[in-house]
């Protein structure tokens, strides 16, 4: 059975267009990738449990920071791993540099008995669409591109 794992894709206008926050993750793995390595808050949920209080959970889990609002449903991605990640644009705004994350233990270095604490997520950003595209795991890259469909021709008709 596959894995699903629910997150939120928030959004804000800022000079006429629009941002994106993502999250970094954390951890040695991650601590030298940049592009193609960042995510949309988000994380596993269990059988039964609802996936939009899920996403919320994982988004003030990873962030810090809790979200309200009207949450568009996006539509859901499968991973190559066969994950399946279901997902709602929020429009939004935080202090990506004021984030506090959840933690997670890993033996680190590998095969030394040494256990470490890493943040689950190491940095947040926002991004415009287009360096979002670069920046963002490439199964997620719908995520993008049906908020760019959704949202742009509203942005543009809209001031600041």
């Amino acid at each position: 059975m596959a894995k699903h794992s629910a997150g939120l894709l928030m959004y804000r206008r800022r000079r006429g267009e629009l941002e994106v926050f993502l999250v970094h993750p954390g951890g040695p793995f991650w601590a030298k990738k940049d592009a193609g390595a960042w995510s949309i808050p988000k994380g596993e949920y269990r059988p039964g449990e609802d996936p939009l209080a899920a996403a919320r959970r994982e988004f003030r889990e990873e962030t810090g920071f809790s979200v309200a609002g009207e949450f568009t449903p996006l539509t859901p991605l499968k991973q190559p791993s066969g994950k399946i990640i279901q997902a709602w644009a929020v429009e939004g705004d935080c202090d990506a540099g004021a984030i506090r994350s959840n933690t997670f233990t890993l033996e680190w270095p590998p095969r030394s008995g040494h256990q470490q604490e890493f943040p689950e997520v190491d940095r947040a950003a926002w991004f415009t669409l287009t360096a979002a595209r670069e920046k963002i795991i490439k199964g997620q890259v719908g995520f993008l591109e049906e908020l760019g469909r959704l949202k742009l021709t509203t942005i543009k008709s809209k001031p600041d």
